[in-house]
């Protein structure tokens, strides 16, 4: 769903000379839904994941910082002082990016959030197409993953896009039993590594409307070995309606349970605009206590600031748009 991600080798390289790890390509949707409160933290008030240092939000805030622009700097700590997922690039070894990842997440006794995102035909040739060229590139792909995980903390969400696209069919019918059997492959493959979390995607309330049709080719994926699936990567709907929509898909797949990317949310969708709507707040920070049993996490998956795609005045899917990162920070409210 997103594309232009031919500039993420070249971002993952830079990034590790200065460990500023950024992120790669996002999910789409179909975003409808109403408005919610700005930027909070749940119940606990706790974040047990590691914070980048050196990502896109903090190097513009040095350099905001350095032409007079300090207000705007303040203003994007909201995103900078917060943990967001490491999306590796696919054209590439990972076991770089995710080594320095875990190791400095260690040092501070923190879990690396990481999204694997690279499975063959992504994004059904849209902002985001590409992934690996074939079933083995991915094999070999997830298992550097894997291995440089080895056995620090780490939660991963695996092919945002990928279950929901079989659903909805936009990937062809010759791919789907491939694209399970990788998947499942790929659950088990990260699994091996004994302290790696692993939340399959499942789309958003607002793409698959019934969830029920997710938990056939979820079941095929592996689900049952992951901890759980992931909602909202890369969305806009509420934690109200994904909240609800979570725990009625965890009780048809027996009890599973589920994390959901609040990075952008907090002031709902923008009826008929996924790609960069403008208007958008940051929503609820990351944390485990979210008051629901079922529901391990609120994170920030999307990374806030990089860009869906080439549409609505927005750069190419994946890369650092200040612009609208400073939107979200204002729009959040403190």
């Amino acid at each position: 769903m997103r594309g232009g991600c031919r500039t993420r080798l070249i971002r993952t390289l830079a990034a590790l000379a200065a460990l500023g790890l950024t992120a790669g390509c996002s999910s789409a949707s179909r975003a409808d839904g109403t408005a919610v409160a700005a930027t909070r933290r749940a119940d606990t008030g706790y974040s047990p994941f590691w914070v980048d240092p050196a990502g896109p939000a903090a190097a513009q805030i040095r350099a905001w910082r350095r032409q007079g622009r300090t207000e705007d700097a303040a203003l994007l700590e909201r995103i900078a002082d917060e943990p967001t997922a490491l999306w590796p690039a696919g054209e590439a070894d990972p076991g770089p990016v995710v080594r320095a990842a875990t190791t400095a997440a260690e040092r501070q006794d923190r879990t690396a959030l990481f999204v694997a995102y690279n499975i063959p035909h992504r994004d059904c040739g849209q902002h985001s197409a590409g992934g690996a060229a074939d079933a083995d590139a991915y094999r070999r792909w997830i298992g550097q993953f894997a291995d440089a995980l080895a056995d620090s903390r780490a939660l991963v969400v695996l092919e945002p896009d990928a279950i929901a696209h079989i659903v909805d069919g936009c990937t062809p019918g010759e791919y789907r039993d491939e694209r399970t059997q990788l998947l499942s492959d790929a659950v088990n493959r990260l699994k091996h590594q004994p302290r790696t979390k692993v939340y399959v995607d499942a789309g958003n309330p607002a793409w698959i409307r019934d969830s029920g049709r997710l938990v056939e080719p979820l079941t095929r994926a592996g689900i049952a070995n992951a901890d759980g699936f992931s909602l909202n990567v890369a969305n806009f709907q509420t934690d109200a309606v994904t909240r609800m929509y979570g725990v009625e898909l965890a009780a048809r797949l027996g009890g599973k349970h589920f994390v959901v990317d609040t990075s952008r949310n907090g002031n709902g969708p923008l009826p008929g605009v996924w790609c960069n709507p403008p208007g958008r707040a940051l929503g609820t920070r990351p944390a485990t206590g979210t008051g629901e049993p079922a529901l391990d996490a609120y994170l920030w998956i999307k990374r806030p600031g990089e860009s869906d795609g080439a549409c609505e005045g927005g750069p190419a899917a994946g890369q650092w748009w200040p612009d609208y990162a400073l939107g979200l920070a204002r729009g959040s409210g403190g």
